[in-house]
């Protein structure tokens, strides 16, 4: 298919007023195909040539202005219209489109669990295409209708509100029979771009409130619904605070005619911003126990797809290279949000924990990128969605609290008003929104956007300490500078901590001190050198951080002293930075989480280090040779962690704990035995996710078997149960095993994008490399093929779950590399390999270091 470029996207949005469209779509056709047909209207504003996109199955019949035009001009995925007269103009084009099994365009479901069919639309970038024929670019906005024809017990949600407006009998042309349906309409839109254009239908499980004079839902599937109705008060809660907050930080109104929440199976991404239709992964509905902090993530991604019902769809980019517009925005605004409007007042610790490190890590591979990078840099549509990254989102969110920590949060609330209200229902670009934001302050905007937004790469903070006078027994005080090496300025606060001499816990000594960087300003400070000073405490601006000697040592001995869980947060990323840049010992790191983790109440912390640990330190940065050594510490870390919650004090610790044994466990019996009978002494209770994840790790173990595995999918028919499976069956050591697994990744085609990945997990064990070697130098011409035939959402898939991520080896890097001398890669599993090459290269110099 032919990727859309800037350059004619702007020839179109200067020749063309698109006005309305009118979406009708037929769902009762079959299984594998639905009717489509849409009458556009639109104005040209000269006399010229254009096209419209369409992927259909089939292209029946198209109309321009009452004259059909010739199907067989179809080229590719765009429909010539040639000859336009300045002036209002009709399209009508009737198709019969295809569902999907990936995750894109109009994705079909059925749930094992209980025979129900769910379809969903996920029309980002360019799958309207696939939904129906549109002039498709973000510039181009106009109003949306939808007409649907759904099953009789089926309701529909899009946009606008929607209301069933008829029957549809048995009596089909002739003596054909159809099934009975009904007939569904939805209000208007405003003016949105068609990538936000949304529709759902099934049999959906539904929680509907009314709040500020407006209709609010939740739904999922049927089989889910005990679980939403579990949580449906604080989702409904979560969703109406920061409802109500950002109606007090916002100018503008909230634009659209209601708020919907979908949560739909085998979604791609965390959400997706359909203006009055929001799209969920379905995994937040919880059928399992998760941590206070994993609720807080779900709470995170509602909080941030609200924020988009203004930075993103009220105003929207004109082009993807201002995609951070989007996500930046709606990642700074979703976390400082929820901390402000709900009970999760700590949430910028899990975003230094989880999200920073995101950033930083795809911020120093060659595909490294701005945050807002030029127009040249993204110059179409294929290219725009390599972009979605730890740079759009976490980094992009870090140089906006930056920035607020800089410019003032009076004047940036200021100016994001004055961009919505200049540019609401319509389209902006960077330019637009640092000039909204310069008619607020006397500070530089233009400058500082030049030099965080459109440069790469992340400065390093180092403290330089002085202690004053030299060379007495009890110096009177000593200076602070801070080393820079980078380009950005940065407005930074730095901790001083000094140890107890009663119990040598750590204190805070004074207040944070601040200072700008660079800077020919030296800081004085009485008293004597600290035990611990941490530059960047409050986490304000994006930056690696290094600690000077005696902070190291500190550390080293003492983290879990530090009071506050962001400066923590700050120090163990220092550590993670400092191991993946071969300045600190693997195993100095696993000693320290080994000393300290037993102690640390910040359930984020616990998560985030532990899985540093396990997933790249144990089985990437040592040696195989050390492999489980490393696997038995995490696994006495979850030991004490287990101790620490048995009086069911911290239940999310406890959780986490369970977790940690069983994902770390080098040896069976233990969680064998839990999985036998979860009425073990001192054991978990056992619910369907951990379930699944014991049998899965005994899989890898060699400590179960296909018989295992098909009565635990009898215990658990439901789309979990079955991803479950296929996890496993794909863990299995056995070369049959592997080979059937391998076949179902990348030659079945109806394979769909959950059980691709959860196949392509069980896949790669650091236990089985053995096994699975002369797969290696096989995934990378096989994947390429995969990408090619079933497009970007698998290929994506491909590249982040089936690459070969344990072979730390210079042959797995040879192939990879000789295999990015394919010109015919599709962008976006290029962008994949590129990424996890380099991460396998510094894998390798971690380990030679």
């Amino acid at each position: 298919m032919s990727a859309l470029t800037r350059n004619e996207a702007q020839l179109r949005a200067r020749l063309l007023d698109v006005h309305h469209y009118a979406v009708t779509l037929d769902l009762t056709v079959g299984d594998e195909t639905f009717d489509s047909s849409v009458h556009i209207r639109f104005t040209a504003r000269t006399a010229g040539d254009t096209f419209v996109e369409l992927k259909p199955e089939t292209l029946k019949s198209a109309l321009l202005d009452g004259e059909p035009l010739p199907v067989t001009a179809l080229q590719d995925n765009r429909l010539p219209l040639t000859g336009l007269a300045e002036g209002p103009h009709e399209l009508r084009i009737d198709t019969r489109m295809r569902y999907s099994r990936t995750g894109e365009g109009l994705h079909r479901f059925t749930d094992p669990a209980d025979g129900e069919t769910y379809v969903y639309s996920q029309m980002f970038m360019d799958d309207v295409q696939r939904v129906f024929p549109a002039f498709d670019q973000p510039d181009l906005k106009a109003v949306f209708e939808f007409t649907v024809t759904a099953p009789a017990h089926w309701t529909v949600l899009a946009n606008g509100i929607t209301t069933r407006t008829g029957e549809r009998d048995h009596t089909g042309e002739g003596d054909t029979q159809r099934p009975a349906a009904g007939i569904w309409q939805s209000a208007p839109t405003p003016l949105i771009s068609t990538y936000l254009a949304a529709v759902a239908a099934g049999p959906w499980h539904s929680v509907r409130t009314q709040h500020a004079g407006l209709p609010f839902g939740i739904h999922c599937r049927r089989s889910l619904a005990p679980h939403l109705d579990t949580d449906a008060e604080e989702i409904l809660s979560i969703t109406t605070a920061c409802f109500d907050r950002y109606q007090e930080k916002f100018t503008e109104p909230y634009p659209f005619d209601s708020y919907d929440q979908a949560f739909v199976p085998e979604f791609n991404a965390g959400a997706m911003e359909n203006p009055g239709l929001v799209t969920f992964r379905d995994e937040f509905i919880y059928r399992s126990a998760v941590t206070d902090t994993e609720r807080q993530s779900r709470a995170m991604v509602i909080a941030h797809e609200m924020a988009h019902m203004w930075f993103g769809d009220l105003v929207t980019l004109a082009w993807f290279d201002d995609i951070w517009l989007n996500e930046s925005f709606a990642e700074y605004m979703g976390y400082q949000t929820l901390t402000e409007a709900t009970r999760f007042t700590d949430t910028w610790t899990e975003f230094g924990v989880t999200r920073k490190p995101w950033g930083y890590d795809a911020d120093q591979r060659p595909s490294t990128h701005p945050v807002a990078p030029t127009p040249d840099d993204v110059p179409d549509t294929a290219s725009a969605l390599l972009n979605f990254d730890g740079i759009s989102y976490a980094k992009g969110a870090s140089a906006l609290r930056q920035l607020v920590a800089w410019l003032g949060e009076k004047d940036f609330l200021a100016g994001i008003n004055t961009h919505f209200s200049r540019h609401k229902f319509a389209n902006a670009s960077l330019a637009d929104f640092v000039d909204s934001l310069a008619a607020h302050t006397e500070r530089d905007v233009h400058a500082w956007a030049d030099i965080w937004l459109r440069t790469t790469g992340i400065d390093t903070l180092t403290p330089q300490i002085e202690e004053d006078p030299q060379g007495t027994a009890a110096p009177t005080g000593w200076t602070l500078t801070v080393d820079r090496h980078g380009t950005r300025p940065h407005h930074v606060a730095v901790g001083v901590y000094d140890r107890d001499p009663a119990d040598g816990r750590l204190l805070e000594r004074t207040e944070l001190l601040h200072l700008d960087v660079p800077s020919d300003e030296v800081l004085s400070v009485s008293g004597p050198r600290p035990a611990l000073l941490v530059v960047n405490d409050d986490d304000l601006t994006y930056a690696k951080v290094r600690l000077d000697e005696t902070s190291v040592e500190t550390v080293l001995r003492s983290l879990s002293g530090i009071p506050g869980p962001l400066t923590r947060a700050v120090v163990w990323n220092s550590l993670r930075d400092m191991v993946r840049d071969g300045e600190l010992d693997p195993q100095d790191y696993l000693t320290t989480a080994e000393a300290h983790l037993p102690q640390e109440h910040d359930l984020a912390i616990v998560q985030g280090v532990l899985t540093f640990a396990r997933t790249q330190i144990a089985v990437r940065y040592l040696p195989p040779e050390q492999r489980t050594a490393a696997l038995n510490t995490l696994t006495a870390i979850g030991r004490d962690l287990l101790r620490r919650t048995e009086d069911g004090s911290d239940p999310g610790l406890r959780l986490t704990a369970v977790r940690a044994l069983v994902d770390s466990a080098t040896q069976p019996d233990t969680i064998a035995a839990w999985l036998a009978d979860d009425s073990v002494p001192g054991g978990p209770e056992l619910d369907p996710e951990l379930r699944w994840r014991i049998l899965a790790r005994l899989c890898v173990l060699g400590a179960a078997d296909g018989s295992a595995i098909d009565t635990a999918l009898a215990a658990d028919p439901s789309a979990t149960g079955e991803e479950g499976a296929a996890r496993c069956r794909a863990a299995l050591p056995t070369p049959e095993a592997k080979a059937a697994a391998w076949d179902r990744l990348f030659h079945d085609d109806t394979l769909s994008n959950y059980l691709f990945s959860a196949t392509a997990q069980g896949f790669w064990q650091p236990e089985q490399t053995d096994l699975v070697r002369d797969y290696v130098p096989r995934f990378y011409p096989e994947a390429v093929a995969l990408g090619t035939r079933r497009g970007p959402a698998i290929a994506e898939a491909a590249g982040r779950w089936a690459f070969p991520v344990y072979a730390i080896d210079e042959a797995n890097l040879t192939s990879g590399r000789t295999c990015l001398a394919n010109e015919d890669i599709l962008p976006l599993l290029r962008r994949k390999l590129i990424d996890q090459l380099d991460d396998l290269s510094r894998a390798l110099r971690v380990r030679g270091a």
